[in-house]
């Protein structure tokens, strides 16, 4: 197999894997939050505070003023 047609396996498998990702995130009803430094897109290297779902990982909500500076005296 050569490279190109190795990384349009590879395009494809995350694909289905992002798809599947998100399938799990819109049915999860987020029972448990926390406060992290997560990326700011998938193609960033930025990071920005967030209240993401411990079960799925998915970004829920921004912290208030009060919620991240408890957050940052951590």
């Amino acid at each position: 197999m050569g490279k190109s047609q190795k990384v349009a396996t590879l395009l494809g498998e995350r694909q289905k894997i992002e798809k599947e990702i998100e399938e799990i995130q819109k049915s999860c009803q987020h029972p448990i939050k926390s406060i992290k430094n997560v990326r700011e897109r998938l193609d960033s290297t930025s990071m920005v505070v967030r209240w993401t779902c411990d079960t799925c990982f998915s970004i829920v909500g921004i912290p208030n003023n009060n919620e991240l500076q408890n957050y940052l005296k951590q």
